[in-house]
């Protein structure tokens, strides 16, 4: 399904290979014919956005927007399982699902990565795709109720999600859910998680190291994780993803 391969694209941290690729993802969009016409126009702004924007305050934008705090992270099992060892099952459990259907691993993301897991629904059938959205739909609806709120671009493809999942949101719920929340990407926020996760501890050599806050559990995350790249390219008139940031 070429929808979800665009959407996982405007997902990823823009790039020059996003801008350039910017008819394709037009093209599929217009092409696609699950999504309603109000959400394709939001969805094409959106991509207008994104590939006509200086890079620059685009790429800052982003890692405002999904790097800083947890609220917005784009890891899906960190919505559900937090930092639990269940976890770690889950991805074990979903790297093993992708492997089964002959996605190998090359490139650098934790599996639960949303764009990476958009991907990989797009190469399935559409039964199959609709019962994975539907499963993680709570999750679509949060995290586009936080980025509406927070005023962020990236809503309308939360948005197109939930519609593809066929599922309903109760859009007053979430919103007085998202407005009772206390931020979590604040400078003061962001202190106050890095004093509380600071952790220090004297190896077997007797030296001492010490490691804490969101950004450094992210980075852990993806020097530990093994990486996944799926073989069909994202559009075949298209640059291939990027298999990390630069």
């Amino acid at each position: 399904m070429q929808l979800l391969k665009v959407l996982a694209r405007v997902l990823e941290y823009p790039t020059d290979e996003l801008q350039q690729s910017k008819d394709a993802l037009v093209a599929a969009v217009l092409e696609d014919s699950r999504l309603p016409r109000q959400n394709k126009e939001q969805l094409l702004t959106c991509i207008d956005r994104l590939c006509d924007g200086d890079l620059l305050d685009l790429q800052e934008s982003y890692v405002g927007t999904f790097d800083r705090g947890r609220a917005t992270s784009l890891l899906l099992f960190e919505h559900v399982h937090g930092e639990s060892r269940d976890r770690g099952q889950a991805m074990v459990d979903l790297m093993e699902q992708y492997r089964a259907n002959g996605l190998e691993i090359d490139a650098r993301e934790l599996p639960d990565y949303l764009p990476l897991f958009l991907e990989y629904l797009s190469t399935r059938p559409w039964d199959e795709i609709k019962n994975w959205l539907e499963d993680i739909h709570h999750i679509l609806g949060l995290l586009g109720e936080r980025l509406y709120q927070r005023e962020s671009v990236y809503h309308v493809v939360m948005d197109s999600l939930l519609v593809l999942s066929g599922r309903k949101t109760n859009r007053q719920e979430l919103a007085q859910i998202v407005a009772s929340e206390e931020r979590d990407d604040t400078p003061e926020a962001l202190d106050k998680v890095w004093e509380e996760e600071m952790v220090k501890f004297v190896d077997d050599q007797g030296s001492s190291c010490s490691t804490g806050g969101v950004v450094g559990q992210r980075r852990r995350e993806l020097e530990q994780t093994q990486t996944i790249h799926l073989s069909d390219q994202l559009m075949t008139d298209a640059t291939p993803r990027q298999a990390g940031r630069a």
